[in-house]
């Protein structure tokens, strides 16, 4: 049973659906979660620093080693976590090419399942079936998009997701520690604030708008959520500030 023109555009459409959205936001998520992670986390570390002490000089220096640190240790876990998800990747492709050679029967009728689950009937349906498990590369693939719902990791994205997440946490810090440069702490902390919750409410605009959701709630959460996490750091340097040196 040869298939038409058109319905194998609709299996290449069901495979595309399941495979491109995924590399295509794997970069901003890489830029979203560095970002984010320095904004907020320096942001409470000067903060709590900035209530402690009142030094503008020991919050720079606070700041700038809570850059770096924050910088590296995110992209080690960048590196690390892109290399297990390619690792269980590769496990369960394993483990599916097994199932498929000792009960192929049994998958078969999964498969069969799956595109009925979607509405495909009768002639179409079997035709679906027989050009997936006529190759067991595409049908262990099929299993692995739409019945575990996983999507292939390449081992050589790692460094890059790592470079990318370090590179964003740096420029991410670096953003609520500026103005401690320029102007007294005290008007240095408000600002602070102000700039990490507008750069954080324009991510979650953005990230609403490349992958789904309304906008403008994404971006209050995001900014609600990072301050209200960084005003913590404020708090405990509040409840442990230190006495002025006589």
């Amino acid at each position: 049973m040869a298939l038409t023109h058109a319905e194998v555009s609709v299996i290449d459409e069901l495979h595309l659906h399941n495979a491109d959205p995924h590399k295509r936001a794997s970069g901003l998520s890489d830029i979203i979660l560095g970002g984010q992670d320095g904004l907020v986390n320096v942001l409470g570390v000067i903060l709590g620093v900035a209530a402690a002490t009142g030094d503008t000089r020991v919050v720079i220096v606070a700041g700038l080693a809570a850059t770096f640190a924050e910088s590296v240790s995110m992209a080690a876990v960048a590196y690390t976590s892109t290399l297990a998800d390619a690792d269980f990747y590769e496990s369960e492709r394993q483990r599916e090419h097994r199932h498929i050679q000792a009960v192929p029967g049994l998958e078969k009728e999964e498969v069969r399942s799956i595109y009925r689950n979607k509405g495909f009937q009768g002639e179409l349906l079997e035709k679906i079936v027989e050009t997936i498990t006529a190759n067991v590369d595409v049908w262990v693939a099929v299993m692995m998009a739409e019945e575990h719902r996983l999507t292939p990791t390449d081992r050589r994205q790692a460094f890059r997701s790592a470079m990318v997440v370090g590179f964003s946490a740096i420029i991410g810090s670096l953003i609520p520690l500026v103005p401690f440069a320029f102007v007294p702490i005290a008007t240095a902390m408000i600002i602070s604030v102000a700039i990490t919750a507008l750069v954080l409410f324009f991510t979650g605009v953005y990230k609403a708008r490349v992958y789904i959701g309304k906008p403008f709630r994404s971006g209050i959460e995001m900014a609600l959520i990072g301050t209200v996490s960084a005003l913590a750091g404020y708090a405990v340097g509040a409840l442990l500030k230190v006495p002025p040196t006589p």
